[in-house]
C-alpha cells in the first residue's frame, strides 16, 4: 500500500501541481482538464477570491492592487494545503514575495503562451492589468517572466497546441516526479 501511495501524485503532502503563468496562457483551462486526469481536486485562486470577495476587477477598484495580493496569498496558502490538488494561481501571484516562498520545491509548471494567442484570448474586461491592450500584457510578462522561470519546474506553451494534449502531457509529468526512484 505504501508503494501505491507514493506513485500517486493526489496522495503526496502537498499539491500534485501547482500552475502559474501570465493571464490568458491558459492556465484554468489546463488545471480543469489535468484536475479530471489525475483524478485530484482543482482549485483556481482567482475564483476562490470572487467566490469570498467578489469580481476582481471591483476588488481592484475599491479596494486595490495591495489589497487584492493580500487576499491572493491567503488563498494561494489555503490552496497549497490541499494535498494532492491541481492548483491554478493567478499571473500576479508569483510576484508577491511571500507567495514565491510558498512555491519552492513545489512541483510547479510554467504554463506560456504568444502575445499573438494571448490578444485573441485577452477580455481587458475582466483583466485589470491588461485593460490597455496586448502592449500593457507584454510589458507585464517581460516584468514577470524572471520570477515564473525562476519558480518553475517545467514549462508548456500554449500557443497552438490543444489543451487536451498540454494537459495529458502535464498528467504524464506529475506521474512521473511522484513515482519513487527505480520504478518505472
Amino acid at each position: 500500500m505504501a508503494d501505491e501511495r507514493a506513485s500517486d501524485p493526489t496522495m503526496s503532502g502537498g499539491p500534485a501541481v501547482v500552475l502559474i503563468g501570465p493571464p490568458a496562457a491558459g492556465k484554468s483551462r489546463i488545471g480543469k482538464r489535468l484536475g479530471r486526469i489525475l483524478d485530484a481536486a482543482f482549485i483556481d485562486t482567482d475564483r476562490e477570491i470572487a467566490a469570498a470577495h467578489g469580481a476582481i476587477t471591483d476588488i481592484f477598484a475599491t479596494r486595490g492592487e495591495p489589497a487584492f495580493r493580500e487576499l491572493e496569498a491567503a488563498a494561494v496558502a489555503d490552496a497549497l494545503a490541499h494535498a494532492g490538488a491541481v492548483v491554478a494561481l493567478g499571473g500576479g501571484a508569483v510576484m508577491t514575495p511571500g507567495v514565491a516562498d510558498m512555491l519552492r520545491g513545489l512541483p510547479v509548471v510554467l504554463v506560456t503562451v504568444s502575445a499573438e494567442a494571448a490578444a485573441e484570448r485577452l477580455d481587458p474586461e475582466t483583466r485589470p492589468l491588461v485593460r490597455d491592450g496586448i502592449d500593457a500584457w507584454v510589458a507585464l510578462v517581460e516584468k514577470r517572466m524572471p520570477t515564473y522561470t525562476a519558480l518553475a519546474s517545467a514549462t508548456w506553451d500554449t500557443s497552438a497546441r490543444p489543451i487536451d494534449h498540454i494537459a495529458a502531457e502535464i498528467a504524464e509529468w506529475v506521474r512521473e516526479r511522484a513515482r519513487p526512484a527505480g520504478e518505472s
